[in-house]
């Protein structure tokens, strides 16, 4: 069985050079590849494959003296960003992505790709990992990597001043499949993020203190950054030692950015192992048209920032080890206007109204909580794999 393991390095001042260069180096690539591509489009209506553009950087790109720092790093890593290229554009041409994008090193969404070339190559051990042209480098997590786990391929990755290892690894697992008890139905939501059919809620994460102090600093360190850039702008004389204090402020920003997103994975990662530890027969989920969502501007930033897409995925993942079916019912299913106790439809139904009232059989009962009855209930759904 594949299994991805992710987690925090300590990298030698050395080893940080040389993960930063090749992830620079990568990032270049792969806007080289996308440029050329498009020249190469307007000119002839043709189409460079990864292994076409392979050839010219080697044989042509590289040998120019201006381009020879392009030989410093992995040759392995450099091609998979070509490949990474070629997927993209792939995804355009079936109607799956929309026109590949340049890649901007503010973003840090850039990894460097390392094989396994060689028989030591990604050796695992408690308190560290052996990686392909970087050798020994010390793990944050130990024991979180299995010592005795066939690495198949890894990636560096850089954040806020941090690296990352992201190793797929072939393990044995196996897990004991108790007995199941009734199904469970969820509904997801804005206010709170999700109600469960047996009367379980859990709350928004975005409205706790944590994530609203953590909100209000960033606003400040983007304030903060915002004018150094104004100062720069006017030429001012305190902006042009400009360089040490814009890649502080810069960093500042990028670390509040990646500690909300830590806090909001890690509660989805919560809420997901408690769904599971109910050990449910099935668990029924809504389709929801999160694209259409977003354009209501009035929620769209409290849409996104819940995450579901990303909370679907971890349930599906989980779920798949312990043999927990995943039902999901269609986007057009009134869960919230039909009554979980008799079946009538409501036609008219507000989003302000947070308690549903039947109007034939007169049951009251929470909105969210008469949705989650009625997808437990649903017979019409798709079992996801």
């Amino acid at each position: 069985m594949l299994r991805g393991c992710k987690t925090e390095i300590y990298p030698t001042p050395e080893q940080a050079d040389k993960i930063n260069r090749t992830i620079g180096t990568c990032r270049f690539i792969y806007n080289l590849y996308l440029s050329k591509n498009k020249e190469q489009y307007e000119k002839d209506k043709t189409f460079l494959t990864a292994n076409d553009f392979s050839k010219l950087v080697n044989h042509d790109i590289s040998k120019q003296d201006e381009y020879k720092w392009m030989k410093e790093v992995s040759s392995k890593a450099v091609k998979q960003a070509m490949v990474n290229g070629e997927k993209a554009f792939k995804k355009f041409f079936k109607g799956l992505a929309k026109y590949p994008r340049f890649k901007k090193k503010k973003n840090q969404d850039v990894k460097a790709y390392f094989p396994k070339n060689n028989q030591t190559d990604w050796t695992v051990e408690r308190h560290r990992i052996k990686m392909p042209t970087l050798g020994w480098v010390r793990l944050k997590e130990k024991g979180y990597i299995p010592v005795n786990a066939k690495v198949r391929s890894g990636t560096v990755s850089q954040r806020a001043g941090r690296y990352f290892v992201s190793v797929l690894i072939d393990v044995q697992e196996r897990y004991e499949q108790a007995e199941r008890g009734d199904g469970i139905g969820i509904d997801v939501g804005v206010k709170d993020f999700m109600s469960e059919s047996d009367g379980q809620v859990f709350g928004n994460i975005n409205k706790t203190s944590a994530i609203k102090r953590t909100e209000k600093r960033l606003k400040r360190a983007q304030r903060a950054l915002s004018r150094k850039y104004e100062q720069r702008k006017r030429g001012e004389k305190s902006a042009t030692y400009r360089g040490s204090n814009i890649r502080k402020a810069v960093l500042r920003v990028q670390t509040l950015h990646m500690r909300l997103a830590n806090i909001r994975s890690a509660y989805r990662s919560y809420v997901v192992s408690m769904l599971v530890k109910t050990k449910p027969a099935f668990i029924t989920l809504e389709k929801l048209n999160v694209k259409g969502m977003v354009k209501n501007r009035h929620v769209a930033r409290a849409v996104s920032n819940q995450g579901f897409y990303d909370f679907k995925l971890k349930l599906l993942s989980v779920c798949r080890k312990y043999g927990i079916e995943v039902r999901e019912v269609g986007a057009f299913y009134p869960s919230s206007k039909l009554c979980s106790c008799c079946g009538h439809k409501k036609v008219q139904l507000s989003l302000s109204e947070r308690t549903f009232i039947c109007e034939n059989c007169g049951i009251s009962l929470d909105r969210d909580f008469n949705a989650s009855l009625n997808l437990k209930q649903a017979t019409e759904y798709t079992v996801l794999t």
